[in-house]
């Protein structure tokens, strides 16, 4: 089978790139292990959407048709240090109807997976999985477990962190642990949040709560590894006396909607993100602290960039051609860099071993929230982003 293009993995960012292409004359495959499954209780992977991705979704066809009852708007931010800084933000105050959308990654991997598998020039290879693949000249192959063959100009690797196909063409990555574990779980909450997103940097870690419809929230707590493992090990109400308590009591009692998961976090660096007839996107490009909230978003932005490439290309131009992928390579990486740079400088500045800087960065915290103009244009930026 010959294709233009070859994707792997249909993830949020392997679906987006697959359906941003639908208007382009480029032959397109799609391969994924497993086809999605959807449950109808809440997902604990849950993102928070920019306005910018927001958009890009709704160029897609996507964003219209997920179900508004399961997606809730921030319209306020609340940010607060570990010994009384704070930081505001509001959508009013930055002249934006909202900051971002929280919803479920298993929401709009549905969506994206219905909008492809009614794509004209796609073919969905699932389930299929590689086995081998071989950059060549003219072309790459790649060979699925199956003994079927595929023949691409391009192959992208959007299948996550721990990308086969990244390590099948010869990426070295760098992996840096952090040492804790993202637990994530859903609540019900006493009092309503009002569309606020709230952020506590503790000595035990990151604690964010998002808000979710109706009285409803999805916590992100980024703890050391032995303190995560406490948090998974607690009965459901010790659990939501736990993190109510952290969380000041902000929403009042929370009532566990979802059994607490946890991940190890972990900064990855990618030496390029593209080669000749390779390029990679998402989490198989680059992997941040989730205390940004920006992880998916990148992901959606490197999809977004790299349709608009190859949609844009002359039609003489191959689209392996390295030159040619080194223009998406320059466009993503100041963004990718910035934000792993800054992401990885908060969780450093506001760990334990930098207990000495404690009133310093929340002296910080206190100054930027009086400063308008700094606050408007680090919101300016998340919404671009």
């Amino acid at each position: 089978m010959n294709f233009d293009i070859v994707i792997v993995g249909g993830g949020l960012a392997g679906l987006a790139l697959a359906a941003a292409l639908r208007r382009s004359s480029l032959s397109v495959a799609l391969v994924e292990g497993r086809a999605p499954v959807f449950a109808e209780d809440w997902d604990t992977r849950i993102y928070a959407i920019s306005p910018a991705n927001a958009r890009f979704l709704d160029e897609l066809g996507a964003w219209r048709h997920l179900a508004a009852e399961r997606m809730e708007a921030v319209r306020a931010m609340e940010i607060h240090g570990d010994a009384g800084g704070r930081l505001d933000f509001t959508a009013y105050g930055s002249g934006v109807s909202e900051l971002a959308w929280i919803l479920e990654s298993s929401l709009m991997q549905r969506e994206l997976w219905e909008t492809v598998k009614r794509q004209g020039n796609l073919t969905l290879l699932c389930p299929a999985r590689p086995q081998a693949l071989t950059i060549g000249a003219e072309a790459a192959q790649l060979t699925l477990a199956d003994g079927r063959s595929l023949a691409a100009r391009l192959v992208v690797a959007a299948d996550g962190a721990d990308s086969w196909t990244r390590a099948a063409a010869g990426i070295d990555v760098r992996f840096d642990p952090y040492d804790q574990l993202g637990v994530v779980a859903n609540f019900a909450t006493e009092l309503p949040h009002r569309d606020t997103a709230f952020q506590w940097f503790r000595q035990d870690g990151v604690l964010a709560w998002l808000p979710l419809p109706g009285n409803r929230i999805s916590m992100v707590w980024s703890a050391a590894q032995d303190p995560g493992r406490e948090l998974l090990a607690l009965e459901p109400a010790a659990l939501c006396a736990r993190v109510a308590e952290a969380g000041g009591q902000r929403l009042g009692a929370l009532e566990l909607l979802t059994p607490a998961a946890g991940f190890p976090l972990r900064l990855m660096r990618a030496p390029r993100s593209v080669a000749p007839r390779l390029a990679l996107i998402g989490d198989a490009a680059h992997t941040i602290h989730p205390l940004s909230g920006h992880g998916i978003n990148l992901g959606f932005q490197d999809a977004q960039v790299l349709a608009g490439v190859l949609c844009d290309k002359p039609g003489h131009v191959d689209c392996g051609d390295l030159a040619l992928l080194r223009g998406y390579e320059r466009a993503r990486k100041e963004e990718v860099v910035t934000l792993q740079t800054l992401t990885d400088s908060l969780h450093d500045l506001f760990g334990p071993a930098a207990g000495s800087l404690r009133r310093l960065r929340n002296f910080g915290l206190n100054l930027t929230n009086t400063l308008p103009v700094v606050k408007n244009l680090l919101v300016r930026y998340a919404l671009a982003s």
